[in-house]
């Protein structure tokens, strides 16, 4: 039986999330960052998730739209799942297939393949429960680390055509890279806030590139509107800030429109049915400064389910 959505699994992201679609906008532009509240269990659970966002890039004074503009989209279905090793270890896997488009005045590019795999640990420093008035308070408190596999494609040739924008048509980044994480819940009766931080370090792959540092920090409140023994439903709502430095191109070069900030609202629902869990939710940029002005980032998307056994 799972408990409840909202007390928690916690977010990643991640990101690293978090690493699914880590190209996607290379660091902040694109996404890939936030999955939402995770579906609560006990011991382990396995799930299809699916992800889209994308950007336009190449873009004039101001944002203007011009005949070099390009749009690229980013579909990511994903198997993700998660184990635990007695009350205070967890492990958690990503296994992305990308489907990547991009359209402009010479026409459609499409790819699709498998993207990076990433593995996550964390050790779970604060479990606290104590009675409020007639209510319950709960806190949660993980420390995480990870690690990116490049097992998903990088074209070498698109990295010479980007030589001064976002070298973001990848299957992969074709480097191994690794993340830290700092993960807040907490619980009064049925309503919940969720706070987390994770730092992504990327190393330079065999083509001598090399994607910005990510930094991402996520605030979600939650609410379970409706909870029985057979469903819990958590509607959610939050924001979500990326932040990334610039690309770096054979070890010395700096790529000029690469880096920058993103903050995006999210909305979205959790459902949990005896032990599958359902959820989606919707991101739309509030505020963003992007490859100095010349990249722009779009609404985003996610939706899951999962089976906590």
């Amino acid at each position: 039986m799972i408990k409840s959505v909202g007390t928690a699994f916690l977010l990643l992201f991640v990101s690293l999330s978090s690493y699914a679609c880590d190209i996607c906008g290379s660091g902040s532009g694109g996404g890939g960052s936030y999955m939402g509240l995770w579906p609560s269990f006990k011991k382990r659970f396995i799930g299809l998730r699916f992800q889209q966002n994308g950007l336009r890039d190449h873009l004039g004074p101001g944002g203007s739209i011009t005949y070099l503009t390009t749009k690229e989209t980013y579909r990511v279905a994903e198997v993700w799942g998660a184990i635990n090793f007695g009350q205070r270890f967890r492990v958690a896997a990503f296994v992305p297939y990308n489907f990547i488009e991009r359209k402009n005045q010479e026409g459609t590019t499409s790819r699709n393949g498998i993207g990076d795999v990433s593995v996550s640990g964390y050790y779970r420093l604060l479990n606290h429960q104590q009675a409020v008035g007639t209510k319950l308070l709960e806190q949660n408190l993980w420390i995480g680390a990870g690690f990116k596999l490049p097992t998903g494609q990088y074209n070498k040739e698109e990295k010479n055509i980007e030589q001064a924008g976002q070298n973001t048509f990848q299957l992969g980044t074709g480097s191994a890279d690794f993340s830290a994480h700092l993960m807040y819940d907490i619980k009064l009766g049925k309503a919940g806030l969720n706070v987390n931080s994770s730092y992504k370090i990327n190393n330079y792959n065999q083509a001598d590139y090399r994607y910005g540092n990510k930094f991402t920090l996520n605030s979600l409140f939650y609410y379970q509107a409706v909870k029985t023994s057979k469903l819990v439903v958590s509607p959610n709502t939050g924001l979500l800030y990326e932040t990334s430095q610039k690309d770096h191109n054979t070890r010395e070069l700096e790529v000029f429109a690469t880096g920058g900030y993103s903050l995006m609202g999210t909305v979205g629902t959790e459902l949990a049915v005896g032990n599958i869990g359902i959820g989606a939710n919707y991101q739309h940029p509030l505020s963003q400064q992007l490859g100095e002005g010349k990249v722009r980032a779009l609404d985003r998307c996610m939706v899951y389910v999962s089976y906590s056994f």
